[in-house]
């Protein structure tokens, strides 16, 4: 089927310009101020905002393995539904995606379920336990980089191995920083909540002492590297410094990280996430470099757990909230409409930033694969987890009243997800 998508502001070349777009063949066709195919449906986007479809490089499907969490048909229909068209689905599962024989049982369920697209990590260790290296050569093909994520790379050895062969492979790593030793037993923040909470604090340190110490290893190999869910004011400015130094660095945050912080904090698992939400200092310095362009891209760490997982308060419950159909409302509103970013620069840190360091096709340009997304920017509504097509309920974002809401989803140039 093709569409004619008429009258809306579309992102064109980083700036938005009213006008039509043609999606033919699953591809975009053409861009222009007035477009006629009498073989195209067309649909009247006046007044609606049209963006090239979210990529999103850290989010958990749980298939195989955790299917009461999430499927890979649920989590691809709530991406739709936030308006992303394509996702990055990371590895710890069970089994472990470490071997071509333990992936293909993922790339299974992707062919036969998924609704967007799904681009799956292997792991960089067997079975994620950091003790021998998975098998990157023959998951090569097949993966959109290596990952052990939810558990740092002890071992140094074994981690400038990893980025060696991923060097020769020319795969990124995508790595969870932190060090077991400085985590102390601890769940949130280790500052004042937790303090005057009496909660176990997380200190800082387990995650910047890791990323400075994978800086160094890159230098030595360098391996296209890739830091997930950057926390810390200390990690922002390793990596400002090593983009200066012309490390091939790129980093990801989370939008909890730039909304929230732990003065934030609630005695409820809905907001509990790896890392933990840390100090009104560090989201600052996240929003900074969001700004100056160390910090590349937003990435939601979607994890869904069920809802007895989530019930037993900080202390208790799993780490890891839901986040792909909240995330651009909560940051539209928390961060366009205060001032503190563009729209432009959102729409680069969801979908142009990441397509471009993880080689993601599809989007808004002319002989790219249709990958669109469109949104009514006028539309106010409140953030409730029951209408969440994800089997994961739990957000710091409940009740939160919000601008922004999608539309429509197109993926490859077939409607994916469309508010009825």
């Amino acid at each position: 089927m093709n569409y004619i998508l008429k009258n809306g502001y579309v992102f064109n070349n980083g700036s938005f310009d009213r006008c039509d777009v043609l999606l033919s063949d699953g591809l975009v066709k053409t861009v222009s101020s007035s477009i006629f195919d009498s073989t195209a449906q067309v649909f009247d986007f006046t007044n609606k905002f049209i963006f090239p479809g979210f990529a999103d490089v850290h989010v958990h499907l749980r298939e195989p393995g955790f299917i009461y969490k999430e499927t890979i048909k649920t989590g691809t229909l709530a991406a739709a539904h936030g308006g992303y068209t394509t996702v990055c689905s990371m590895p710890n599962l069970s089994p472990t995606p470490d071997s071509l024989e333990n992936l293909k049982l993922q790339l299974d369920a992707i062919k036969n379920d998924a609704v967007v697209e799904v681009l799956p990590f292997g792991t960089i260790t067997v079975g994620e336990k950091g003790e021998t290296l998975a098998e990157l050569d023959e998951m090569a093909p097949f993966v959109c980089g290596y990952s052990d994520d939810g558990r740092g790379v002890q071992n140094e050895k074994l981690m400038l191995l990893a980025m060696s062969k991923a060097k020769k492979l020319g795969k990124i790593i995508s790595a969870h920083c932190e060090v077991n030793s400085l985590l102390n037993g601890g769940y949130i923040h280790d500052g004042e909540y937790a303090k005057k909470n009496s909660h176990k604090g997380i200190s800082s340190e387990s995650e910047y002492a890791q990323v400075k110490r994978d800086i160094e290893l890159v230098k030595e190999t360098g391996v296209s590297y890739h830091v997930c869910h950057v926390s810390t004011k200390e990690s922002v400015e390793a990596i400002r410094q090593a983009k200066k130094e012309g490390v091939d660095i790129t980093c990801e945050t989370g939008p909890h990280y730039l909304v929230l912080c732990d003065e934030d904090l609630i005695e409820d698992g809905r907001f509990k996430m790896n890392p933990p939400l840390r100090s009104r200092q560090d989201k600052e310095a996240l929003i900074e470099g969001i700004k100056d362009g160390t910090v590349d891209m937003i990435a939601t760490d979607h994890a869904p757990h069920s809802h007895e997982e989530k019930s037993k308060g900080l202390k208790d419950s799993l780490m890891g909230v839901v986040g792909l159909e909240t995330a651009f409302s909560v940051l539209y509103t928390k961060l366009v409409l205060t001032k503190i970013i563009s729209l432009e620069k959102l729409v680069e840190l969801m979908s142009i930033n990441p397509r471009k360091r993880f080689n993601i096709d599809g989007g808004l340009e002319v002989g790219k694969r249709a990958d669109v997304t469109v949104f009514d920017l006028e539309k106010e509504y409140i953030i409730n987890p029951e209408e969440f097509l994800s089997k994961g309920r739990s957000t710091p974002f409940k009740d939160l009243s919000v601008f922004g809401k999608c539309i429509m989803t197109i993926y490859g140039g077939k409607i994916v997800w469309q508010k009825k």
